[in-house]
């Protein structure tokens, strides 16, 4: 129960941090929405992606992990979808350059979108587990 409390709150808080950072992330409704979408989100990744890893271990063996990111994307669809003050669409990310490294403007449709959020969750969820230990 302990584990499942942190996790909601870690994931309420990057979805949070999420909104702030990219254009296309939208989260109406107040905190209400936050924690609401925290939960969810904390019990489908508790839950859920186990078992889909499992069910998929062959083709991650096989695609060398790129199966778990396309799960990560499918568990995120669905957490939005379930949760109504929630919506990611398309949107364009800015271009930027830091220590000779160039990344341009880039217009990402709404699987691109997806796939961008479902990265920079997963991302800010470790680091902030990494920061709490």
């Amino acid at each position: 129960m302990k584990s499942l409390l942190r996790a909601a709150l870690i994931n309420s808080f990057s979805l949070y941090v999420l909104s702030q950072i990219l254009s296309g992330v939208r989260v109406s409704g107040g905190l209400s929405t936050y924690i609401l979408a925290g939960v969810v989100l904390a019990v489908i990744y508790k839950i859920l992606k186990p078992v889909l890893n499992i069910i998929s271990l062959p083709l991650n063996i096989i695609t060398l992990g790129a199966t778990s990111f396309l799960i990560n994307i499918a568990l995120f669809y669905i957490a939005t979808s379930i949760i109504p003050g929630i919506s990611i669409t398309a949107f364009t990310l800015n271009g930027f350059s830091f220590a000779g490294f160039v990344i341009p403007t880039m217009h990402l449709n709404t699987f691109f979108a997806y796939a961008a959020a479902a990265l920079a969750q997963s991302v800010l969820v470790s680091f902030i587990s990494w920061l709490r230990k």
